[in-house]
């Protein structure tokens, strides 16, 4: 089997490119840029780009209909028009701690969000996970945690996977879709430090996860029973978020950083920071957009 090459897709490069997503009513695909504070948006037909400045740090975005997004800002859930590139808060987070900052996020079946929190300052368990609900109501439903991160649901709804990426552990939850409670949490897959931190992920039409790892230098795919079975590499060493697009949902976006890479690195990764796209031959699931 000829291994599978991720090019990238655009001449945008970020210093912290994250949290990808499709955006099937207007067929394009957006993602952040978290230390630069920018959310980028890419027409692979057209290919033209956008950006948008937030103003805060931005950890994670989802859409709300054709032309705007729900975004999990610095310390607040706001909505983003794309259009004119304006800001609205829709509520505050209410988070014990002020140094944290929101990180990975997406939406659910049900059109609730869902995003989490860690500390810029490093502290151990400073973070939390976050469900903000149609009616704009927030709910803290893990605390914690270190440093929020990949998040995905099963295709039959009946599990939730989750990332604390510090813990070296890709984690599953029993999920009920009609409360949105999460219960009988167990570890799917542990992973070896050498081999790089776990960091976004998603899910794709057959169950299996695809978790992107930073500094491993690449995606990995596991079954939902946590079995190794493609690893798609990369030319960079920090990858950080993966989703699936396209008319057909066959395409593997994949963010990319250049944060904080030595200076010998960026020279041997001139890539580092480019959103990557690939067909690894399995569709994804529907994107699921903000129903607030």
């Amino acid at each position: 089997m000829e291994p599978i090459k991720p090019t990238p897709v655009c001449d945008v490069r970020c210093e912290l490119g994250e949290g990808p997503i499709w955006l099937a009513e207007s067929s394009a695909i957006a993602w952040v840029d978290i230390s630069q504070r920018r959310i980028h948006v890419w027409d692979p037909i057209r290919e033209t780009h956008k950006s948008i400045a937030t103003g805060k740090m931005v950890g994670a975005i989802a859409p709300i209909g054709q032309y705007s997004l729900v975004a999990g800002l610095a310390d607040e859930f706001a909505s983003v028009n794309l259009h004119s590139g304006s800001i609205r808060t829709l509520v505050p987070i209410d988070d014990p701690a002020p140094t944290n900052r929101m990180n990975d996020g997406k939406c659910d079946s049900r059109g609730r969000f869902w995003a989490g929190t860690m500390s810029m300052t490093g502290t151990i368990g400073a973070g939390a996970l976050y469900r903000l609900d149609p009616e704009l109501i927030v709910t803290r439903v893990l605390d914690d945690v270190t440093i929020s991160n990949g998040l995905g649901w099963s295709p039959d709804d009946r599990a939730i996977y989750y990332i604390d990426s510090p813990t070296q552990r890709i984690d599953a939850f029993d999920f009920d879709a009609e409360t949105g409670r999460l219960s009988n949490r167990r570890t799917i897959v542990t992973v070896d430090e050498a081999d790089g931190m776990p960091d976004g992920m998603t899910v794709d039409i057959e169950g299996y996860l695809w978790v992107a790892f930073w500094g491993g230098g690449c995606v990995r795919r596991f079954s939902p029973k946590g079995e190794l079975s493609m690893t798609v590499k990369l030319p960079v060493t920090q990858v950080t978020s993966c989703t699936f697009g396209g008319d057909d949902l066959g395409d593997l976006y994949i963010t990319t950083a250049a944060y904080r890479l030595p200076a010998s690195d960026i020279s041997s990764q001139p890539q580092a920071g480019k959103l990557f796209a690939c067909r690894p031959g399995v569709a994804g699931l529907p994107p699921r957009a903000f129903a607030g």
